[in-house]
């Protein structure tokens, strides 16, 4: 199974980087397979660390794929990372082993420290509708203009239904992202 979370690390100056990305757990590791080139995994041979964050706020999703990276971070606890202001938990972890790959590395990482900051509020189909907009926007390159188009004619239904302010605000700069891309 594949979790959709927020992935920060830090380069040897101690700049954060904040990306979205799926991650697995084989026993009681996490996997992370970014894509060569990518700044998470220099960012994770340089330091050997990095940060899940757990967050409602889609706008972090939609943000990092439409350039928008700033987000508010504290210093982690237990390894030299950042931690997501708007993280309902964090997990921080350190690399134990990289099975390397021409594409996608597989990045194993254990556990050092949880913890739970805000409660779970609950599932909401916009915030679902948001990130599947956001992994459509990160395949703008691959995928035919048709199956965009539907898909998000799907997704719109649940933004219309059930979105707050932050939904439709991740909404409308991935909408702009497609519409962008589509006139360049």
């Amino acid at each position: 199974m594949i979790f959709e979370v927020i992935v920060t690390t830090i380069d040897e100056h101690n700049t954060v980087h904040i990306a979205p990305m799926g991650i697995r757990r084989v026993d009681s590791q996490v996997v992370i397979s970014p894509f060569k080139p990518s700044q998470t995994l220099t960012n994770l041979n340089v330091t050997g660390a990095a940060v899940i964050n757990i967050t409602d706020d889609v706008r972090i999703y939609a943000g990092c794929l439409t350039g928008r990276t700033d987000w508010p971070v504290c210093p982690a606890s237990k390894i030299k990372g950042k931690v997501l202001e708007a993280a309902l938990h964090h997990v921080e972890l350190k690399v134990a082993r990289l099975i390397d790959d021409e594409l996608r590395p597989q990045v194993y990482l254990s556990e050092v420290y949880r913890s739970a900051a805000k409660p779970f509020p609950g599932f909401n189909r916009a915030q679902a509708a948001v990130i599947e907009a956001a992994i459509l926007v990160s395949r703008l390159h691959m995928l035919p203009k048709e199956k965009i188009d539907a898909e998000l004619t799907y997704l719109e239904i649940a933004i219309q239904k059930t979105a707050g302010a932050r939904e439709l605000e991740a909404w409308q700069w991935l909408t702009e992202a497609i519409a962008n891309f589509r006139n360049e």
